[in-house]
């Protein structure tokens, strides 16, 4: 039972930068590997980034890596996406999601993952 909510979504010009948050309420938070997701109009939800429960390891898509960077910081429950030099194809409602400690052959499925959060709006200008 992990309730997440995401926030720092909004417009901004290409080249510019954001950073999303994801707040979970719940006392295992530690122990939940956590990914970023997003999805555009008509298209499907993709794999953004992953981060294992200390924070230790990270994957990334590649069209945002090298951009985006995943974080955490267990001692306040929330999940962090650092994105800079935005481009309009970035332009998505991003979603933050949980599953428990375990292997990462799937991270990148939406489908493994067990709890989601209600997503926040990322809109790049050109």
């Amino acid at each position: 039972q992990v309730q997440l909510v995401e926030s720092g979504g909004g417009l901004v010009q290409a080249g510019g930068s954001l950073r999303l948050s994801c707040a979970a309420s719940g006392r295992i938070f530690s122990s939940y590997v956590m990914g970023w997701f997003r999805q555009a109009p008509g298209k499907e939800r993709e794999f953004v980034a992953a981060v294992s429960c200390r924070g230790g390891s990270t994957y990334y898509a590649d069209s945002v890596k090298g951009r985006f960077t995943i974080s955490r910081d267990n001692a306040k429950n929330t999940l962090y996406l650092q994105m800079n030099s935005l481009k309009p194809e970035d332009t998505a409602v991003y979603y933050c999601a949980g599953r428990p400690n375990g292997d990462y052959s799937d991270y990148a499925q939406p489908a493994w993952y067990d709890y989601w959060g209600q997503g926040t709006q990322v809109t790049v200008s050109s």
